[in-house]
């Protein structure tokens, strides 16, 4: 099985996701099921139907997670020194256009969180940055045409 980058936050995150889905969704959700079935005629039951759905849902994302977890391989950031943007990278940027500063950290495909300000290692930015220095400047493809970037600094914490 190939190994999956990603860091210990976001390892932890999943298993806490994996865990309250098998110890709080999974009962809730066989309770609902019960219930709706002490209501009679499962045909046009949508309390059950829903129920259905969900304990389906639930079953889907923790086998999903389960995949996830153990083919992670957690890569330590604060490990890593220089300024050459590796995975786990903090880098700050600033776009030549709007002279907007933004702030990332370079994580794996699944815990990415553009919220966040995580992206994944397989995001076009990401991969335009991977093995750029300070000081460098990346054009990357956005739906409204090439945005380019200037590095500014880059940490590992």
């Amino acid at each position: 099985m190939q190994k999956t980058p990603m860091t210990a936050t976001g390892l932890q995150r999943l298993e806490d996701e994996l865990r309250q889905l098998k110890s709080e969704e999974r009962p809730a959700v066989i309770r609902a099921i019960a219930e709706a079935r002490e209501h009679g005629d499962l045909s046009e039951n949508a309390e059950y139907h829903a129920a259905r759905d969900r304990q389906s849902f639930i079953e889907g994302r923790v086998l999903e997670l389960e995949s996830i977890v153990s083919s992670a391989e957690v890569i330590d950031p604060s490990t890593i020194t220089g300024t050459r943007i590796k995975f786990g990278a903090y880098v700050e940027l600033v776009d030549e256009e709007t002279d907007k500063e933004i702030n990332y950290q370079i994580v794996g495909l699944h815990e990415a969180d553009i919220k966040q300000r995580l992206i994944s290692i397989s995001s076009p930015l990401a991969k335009a940055l991977i093995g750029k220095d300070v000081g460098d400047t990346v054009s990357v493809p956005a739906p409204g045409g090439d945005r380019t970037y200037e590095i500014l600094k880059v940490t590992y914490k």
